[in-house]
């Protein structure tokens, strides 16, 4: 069956109902710049309850693994719109080429 390609702005909104169900998260905070670890204090346990929220409501799987590097909303929304381009492979998180250090 043949999913259809979500636009960003239906992403965000999926992600900000998730962000506001599953942590209580205020939909005002939640914008594509918002840094989910810094901004809403989200930890590597509770994005893995991200990932399964978007899966449940897209049906798009995104890997856990690679999910560490996704940092915004923004790269979340890159991230569902890469594999839901092909959506037989897991897809990587954006990865951030700047060095840290």
């Amino acid at each position: 069956m043949q999913q259809k390609q979500l636009t960003d702005q239906e992403i965000q909104q999926i992600l900000t109902n998730a962000l506001v169900e599953l942590f209580e998260v205020d939909a005002q905070e939640i914008t594509p710049e918002t840094n989910l670890y810094t901004d809403l204090d989200i930890d590597s346990i509770d994005a893995i309850d991200l990932i399964d929220f978007i899966k449940r409501k897209t049906g798009y799987k995104l890997n856990a693994e690679d999910f560490r590097t996704v940092r915004t909303v923004q790269d979340v929304i890159e991230a569902v719109k890469k594999v839901s381009i092909n959506p037989e492979q897991e897809v990587s998180a954006p990865q951030d080429d700047s060095k840290q250090g």
